[in-house]
């Protein structure tokens, strides 16, 4: 298995044509210092910025009708903020894949934010034109669904899960919990909230919310999810 073969392996989806791919992962910089005339990622991270606005906004109105439009703009643009995506970008460990020209390489280029959105982005441009929106709308929600999924528990009443995982660590002798902010973004009266949930000192999983409370429950949720795989049911 080749590196393209392992990222398409990661994405979970496999390339008609390779050229797409192979583009999506082509800086500006490399493709200037090669005269084989190949193509960079700009293009496609333009148009791969527009498919993701787009399925992003068709989820939210379907699946959440009722939003205010307020509400609506904030939290689409969570999902497609680049401190959002950089974090998809580095679980796929995209900077090992990129095609970087000599200066980029020496200064960096592998860990830029910025680099790392663009190709992300680039990619589902890339799916999008090799196999349609309903694949790229498939890889997209691969990656926000644990988002989405916090964003719906918080918008409805949920089992007080900051009491359950209070309760599963007393049973195995564990003690301090500690929720802290790590984000907050939008206007005053319209704040998407990240908190993190540490475990004695330790971080133990994130969670969104339209409020700190729902952050904070569904920090907890994951935390008894992932690390002591137990689920409550919501009320």
């Amino acid at each position: 298995m080749n590196a393209l073969e392992d990222l398409e392996f990661e994405i979970a989806y496999k390339f008609k044509d390779i050229q797409l791919l192979r583009q999506a992962l082509t800086h500006s910089s490399h493709a200037n210092e090669r005269s084989t005339g190949e193509g960079d990622n700009e293009q496609l991270e333009f148009l791969g910025d527009s498919v993701l606005g787009f399925l992003v906004s068709d989820f939210l109105f379907r699946a959440h009708p009722s939003l205010t439009e307020g509400q609506f703009s904030k939290l689409k643009g969570f999902f497609v903020s680049s401190a959002n995506l950089v974090k998809y970008a580095e679980q796929l460990h995209l900077g090992s894949y990129l095609q970087l020209g000599k200066g980029e390489e020496k200064t960096g280029g592998r860990t830029k934010q910025a680099l790392l959105v663009d190709a992300f982005e680039a990619i589902i441009a890339a799916i999008y034109l090799d196999g349609g929106i309903e694949e790229a709308r498939r890889v997209m929600l691969r990656f926000f669904e644990p988002q989405i999924e916090d964003v719906e528990q918080s918008g409805r009443q949920v089992a007080d899960f900051k009491t359950a995982l209070q309760e599963q660590l007393q049973a195995r002798h564990l003690g301090r919990v500690d929720y802290i902010v790590t984000s907050e973004t939008g206007p005053d009266h319209q704040k998407l909230f990240t908190v993190e949930v540490l475990i004695e000192g330790e971080s133990a999983a994130r969670g969104i919310g339209l409020t700190k409370k729902a952050a904070e429950q569904a920090a907890a949720r994951r935390a008894l999810e992932r690390v002591w795989d137990t689920q409550e049911e919501t009320i």
